[in-house]
């Protein structure tokens, strides 16, 4: 009897313990990658909690880590850096703003050469 009392009470408990384990906070809803002209660009779609997160300065990191695990291949020269800058100002310029685009094609410039091009060194956004 104590055996199926015990057992009875486990899935309780891991119930429990799953609520109470705090979930991260889903950032990205999805990202693909795209062609402009004869230019890849990576759109990375912000969830309402990344948006929130964003204007706030939190969670950079975390964000850029959603968009390497389900896009592995935007860990290129220069993408990180320009997700950052999208990341910190996207919200406080273009609230709302559908996708976040960051092109692996672009130079890899300082922090003050990447706001002062609107998080698009080299060239302009694109215009779709």
């Amino acid at each position: 009897m104590h055996v199926v009392q015990s057992a009875a009470k486990a899935p309780f408990s891991i119930a429990r313990a799953a609520i109470a384990t705090p979930q991260p906070q889903q950032y990205i809803q999805r990202t693909e990658w795209t062609t402009v002209g004869d230019q890849v660009s990576l759109r990375i779609y912000p969830t309402e909690a990344g948006r929130r997160a964003s204007a706030g300065f939190l969670g950079s990191d975390g964000g850029w880590a959603q968009v390497l695990a389900v896009t592995p291949d935007a860990d290129k020269p220069g993408m990180r850096e320009q997700f950052v800058c999208h990341w910190r100002f996207a919200e406080l310029v273009e609230p709302g703003k559908a996708s976040w685009n960051v092109e692996p094609w672009r130079p890899v410039v300082n922090g003050a050469s990447m706001i002062e091009s609107r998080c698009n060194p080299g060239a302009a956004e694109e215009v779709f």
